[in-house]
């Protein structure tokens, strides 16, 4: 297939570090399909990775990207699941490309109901919500922070699929969005103290960090989960938790039934061009986005 595009960064840094590129088309190994990209959206793993905050990367140059939603154009040995020609979306390192290439396991068939920027908006987001989400019941009072952000507000709707009763913190002008997602209580962040306003919780979802986790273990039961998604200050606590997001094509499944009957939906804020990564970069940093930014092909 020849040579295609993508982005890719020398060193970390600024949003400015990203730039077009062209590759070698990626060939899948065994187990494995490439993808043509339609879509792919940004998660705060990605502008993370591009300054260098997290690891696992290596070092640059790399091409960031963990959602995908696309046509399967290639398959490798031992793959039966999917063929070439198949709509698909999931998790797949490097999805800021032209193609990319994933493990069949971590795929799963496109939703038809779904256009390729909806489904691309869900796979990480989703399925770190549904996986820190796993084991709580009906009843359970949970409290999610940052929950109209890209997985707070799929965190909202899958807790209330669990038939939980659902606090979440936010700015004033998401709490509509929010009740009408299923949140039994809003609180705005910028004006209230949610650790003097709330009765005792059973599970706390913190999206945001930092000084957020021992402000969140003063409103937890002694029995309660503190579930951190970014890395905050109360990892000495007995009910602390982190989680990580794995991928999953099965649970997408699961997801995508939820979607299918009408219990979940995906907020898109905004699509741009992959073109236009930087850009989407510094709007995902602002810490202000309502659901997901979605980036369309070059």
């Amino acid at each position: 297939m020849g040579v295609v595009k993508a982005i890719s960064q020398q060193i970390v840094g600024g949003p400015e570090v990203l730039q077009v590129v062209e590759v070698d088309t990626p060939r899948p190994g065994t187990g494995e399909a490439l993808i043509r990209v339609v879509a792919t959206s940004l998660n705060a793993a990605d502008w993370k990775a591009r300054r260098g905050i997290v690891d696992g990367l290596g070092s640059p140059p790399f091409t960031l990207g963990l959602d995908v939603s696309g046509v399967v154009t290639e398959i490798g040995a031992q793959v039966s699941a999917v063929r070439p020609g198949d709509a698909v979306f999931g998790m797949a390192m490097g999805a800021n490309a032209e193609y990319v290439v994933a493990p069949v396991s971590a795929l799963a068939p496109k939703p038809p109901h779904l256009d390729h920027v909806h489904a691309a908006a869900l796979p990480t987001a989703a399925l770190t919500a549904w996986q820190a989400l796993s084991d709580i019941g009906a009843g359970d009072r949970v409290l999610i922070h940052a929950a109209a952000g890209g997985v707070g507000h799929l965190a909202v709707q899958i807790a209330k699929s669990r038939a939980a009763y659902v606090i979440g913190t936010a700015r004033a002008a998401n709490h509509e969005f929010l009740r009408d997602l299923g949140a039994d209580e809003v609180i705005d962040y910028t004006t209230t103290d949610f650790g003097t306003a709330l009765d005792p919780v059973d599970v706390v979802l913190d999206l945001v960090g930092g000084d957020y986790g021992s402000r969140s273990a003063r409103v937890l039961k002694p029995g309660g989960r503190l579930i951190d998604a970014q890395g905050n200050d109360a990892a000495g606590d007995p009910r602390y938790h982190r989680i990580y997001v794995h991928p999953s094509g099965a649970e997408l499944r699961e997801i995508t039934a939820l979607v299918a009957a009408g219990r979940l939906r995906v907020e898109v804020d905004r699509v741009m061009s992959l073109a236009d990564i930087a850009d989407a970069h510094r709007i995902g940093e602002s810490g202000h986005v309502r659901g997901k930014v979605v980036l369309t092909a070059i």
